[in-house]
C-alpha cells in the first residue's frame, strides 16, 4: 500500500506543476481518475469517479489572483477515496470538495511564499543573468510539488483505514444524502461552466443537443460526434475567411 500512495502522491505533485506551469490538463479530474485507477487497480471505477468530478469542476477556473476550489487534490483525493472505502461516485464528491476547498486556502499561502523566487529572478534580470532566472523558475517549482505531494500523502498513507472506517460506521441515510448532494454538484459545474460561455451566437448549439439526447435519444458519444464535426467546420471555415481577408488586403497594398 505504501508504494500505491508514493505514486499517486507523485502523480499528485506533477499534476500540481502542470496546473500553474505545463498546462498539459493532466490535471484535471477525467485524467486522474485514470491513472489513480490505474495504480489502485480499479480503472472503471477511476474513470467513473473522475469523469463525475470533471462535470464538478468543469466551469472552475484561476481568474487573476483568484484561486478556485482546487480540482487537483478534489480529483486525486476524490478518486482514492471512492476507490479504497468502495463507496459511490456521488459519495465521492462530498469527500472531494471539502478538501478542494481547503486546498485552495492553503494554496495561496505557497503562492505568496514562492514570490521570493519572483523577485530574486528579478536582481538576476537586472544583472542579465539568464541561468540565474532559469534556476529561480526552477526553484519555485519545489515547494509546489512538495506541497502537492504532502496533501495526498498524508491523507491517503494515515486516513485512508480511518476514513473506510467512518465511512462503514456512516448511517446509510447519511450516505443517501450525501449521493443525493452530489448528484446536484455536477449541475452547479455546467452553471458555472454556463455562466461564462452561454453567449447569443452559441446558444442554439446548446438546445441542438438537449433536443438530440431528449427527444431522439441520441447517445453522449453521438452528439460529441456532432459537436467535433461543428467545431471543425467554424474553426476551418473560420480559417479561410480569414485567409480571403488577408489576401484581399495584400491585393489591394499591391
Amino acid at each position: 500500500m505504501l508504494l500505491k500512495v508514493l505514486l499517486i502522491s507523485i502523480y499528485s505533485g506533477i499534476c500540481g506543476l502542470d496546473s500553474d506551469n505545463g498546462n498539459l490538463q493532466i490535471y484535471r479530474p477525467l485524467a486522474t481518475g485514470a491513472i489513480i485507477g490505474l495504480i489502485l487497480g480499479d480503472i472503471q471505477k477511476g474513470l467513473i469517479v473522475g469523469g463525475t468530478l470533471e462535470l464538478v469542476f468543469l466551469g472552475v477556473m484561476a481568474i487573476g489572483g483568484a484561486q478556485p476550489p482546487n480540482s487537483v487534490i478534489g480529483g486525486i483525493l476524490g478518486t482514492s477515496f471512492a476507490i479504497l472505502t468502495n463507496v459511490d461516485a456521488k459519495v465521492a464528491i462530498g469527500i472531494a470538495v471539502p478538501f478542494s476547498i481547503a486546498v485552495q486556502a492553503i494554496s495561496n499561502l505557497i503562492y505568496t511564499a514562492n514570490a521570493g523566487f519572483i523577485h530574486k529572478a528579478d536582481k538576476y534580470a537586472e544583472k542579465g543573468d539568464t541561468k540565474g532566472i532559469e534556476l529561480m523558475n526552477l526553484a519555485g517549482m519545489i515547494p509546489m510539488f512538495t506541497f502537492f505531494f504532502l496533501i495526498a500523502f498524508l491523507p491517503l498513507y494515515f486516513g485512508a483505514s480511518t476514513a473506510k472506517a467512518v465511512i462503514d460506521s456512516i448511517p446509510a441515510v447519511i450516505l443517501d444524502g450525501l449521493q443525493v448532494a452530489g448528484g446536484m454538484m455536477p449541475a452547479v459545474g455546467f452553471a458555472i461552466l454556463l455562466k461564462i460561455m452561454l453567449k447569443k451566437d452559441l446558444v442554439y448549439f446548446m438546445f441542438l443537443g438537449f433536443v438530440l439526447v431528449t427527444y431522439f435519444k441520441l447517445s453522449i458519444i453521438g452528439v460529441a460526434i456532432i459537436a467535433v464535426i461543428i467545431a471543425a467546420y467554424t474553426y476551418y471555415n473560420g480559417r479561410s475567411d480569414d485567409d480571403e481577408d488577408k489576401g484581399a488586403i495584400s491585393n489591394d497594398g499591391i
